[in-house]
């Protein structure tokens, strides 16, 4: 008995790969670009509504392919406006998206993989294991659901999302191929359109995937550094036995190069009380950074059950930033947004308990739009 073959989700191919894909099916790659215009620029999955091909083709596409979007288990708003979504992706597995507005921006954190390999002892996310790597229509379906939220995607609307950071639930650099692929598609101009400074990728430090990335996109670069030296970062950053700090600043520094448009690198740093945040460390830091062209950002560390660890006191961060920026580092600190539903750094885990299922009954209908 013969099996209907698997249909090809075409959701996350990138214009590259939807042109190799309408060449393996006999068709002009030149569909490639209007099926990727109707489904990121449209918001369009039934291929009967894509008025400029044949009814042959629409014929065709709904025979060997298929537009599937991840589904959402719940979805969360806070006080502060800050929007979590938990989503169910194959195998029944869910991950974590949080869309962070502020002012005239809005910021969306995407997860790359179910869990985390790397255990970082002050990320939740790493608590839980590594499951496996998300699909590149897992990735990219995270945005779209992002955008939706606002109402049905309108190509002609304000931007709702105007700021995406690989940020979420695990390393974005150990699923290489499929984050590379929704990344593109997030820059292409035929799709999402967002701007190679606006979308960034953080990364604990994978050394040969960093230099394999500065051959292949521009994206830019934050690093999650946590320590100024390799004995603490050690403890907080496994991958650090693999790939110390100098390794990895080395890779920094080619990585920059490579992009010749003075972009620095996102240094972040999270501030754990008693642990990383005093006086002497940040001057060790401010000598580690000095020669490579960063900014700073300083995250107050989130709690979570058993990590045993507490929150920098104010006074501690505030000190910390002072010396940093005292010696030329443009400094910031993180404003912890959308605690109260768990969607802060470090607190992602993809789980739905009884809160966030009782708080899905009073999710208002929100219909403000985020201006560009």
């Amino acid at each position: 008995m013969n099996s209907t073959p698997e249909k090809t989700n075409l959701l996350g191919f990138s214009k590259a790969k939807m042109e190799a894909f309408f060449e393996s099916i006999g068709e002009k790659k030149f569909r490639a670009i209007q099926v990727v215009k109707w489904i990121h620029q449209q918001g369009v999955e039934d291929f009967d509504e894509m008025t400029n091909l044949g009814k042959a083709l629409r014929a065709k596409l709904k025979e060997v392919a298929k537009i599937c979007e991840p589904e959402v288990v719940y979805q969360d708003y806070s006080e502060d406006g800050t929007r979590k979504w938990a989503i169910k992706v194959d195998g029944g597995s869910l991950v974590e998206t949080v869309l962070i507005p502020e002012g005239d921006r809005a910021t969306l954190c995407v997860s790359s993989q179910v869990g985390c390999s790397l255990d970082c002892s002050f990320c939740s996310t790493g608590k839980q294991g590594f499951n496996r790597n998300l699909t590149a229509a897992e990735v990219i379906g995270q945005l779209r659901v992002a955008i939706k939220s606002f109402g049905p995607i309108d190509p002609k609307g304000p931007r709702r999302v105007t700021n995406v950071v690989m940020m979420g639930m695990g390393e974005p650099l150990m699923n290489f191929e499929a984050v590379v692929d929704a990344m593109s598609l997030m820059m292409e101009d035929n799709a999402y359109g967002l701007s190679k400074r606006r979308v960034t990728l953080s990364t604990a430090g994978l050394v040969p995937a960093i230099d394999k990335l500065s051959e292949q996109l521009d994206v830019s670069l934050a690093l999650s550094l946590h320590a100024p030296n390799d004995a603490l970062r050690n403890e907080l950053v496994p991958l650090n036995k693999r790939y110390p700090i100098k390794e990895v600043k080395a890779a920094c520094l080619r990585y920059l190069d490579r992009l010749n448009d003075k972009r620095v690198i996102t240094i972040e740093y999270t501030m754990i009380d008693g642990v990383n945040d005093s006086p002497e460390l940040a001057r060790e830091l401010v000598g580690l950074l000095k020669d490579l062209p960063c900014k700073l950002n300083l995250i107050p560390f989130n709690p979570f059950p058993n990590s045993g660890y507490k929150r920098s006191k104010k006074q501690a961060i505030d000190y910390f930033k002072e010396i940093t920026s005292r010696s030329g580092i443009v400094t910031t600190v993180r404003t912890t947004r959308g605690e109260d539903i768990d969607a802060a750094c470090g607190q992602l885990v993809g789980q739905v308990d009884d809160r966030t299922r009782r708080s899905q009954k009073y999710i208002p209908v929100v219909q403000e739009v985020i201006s560009k």
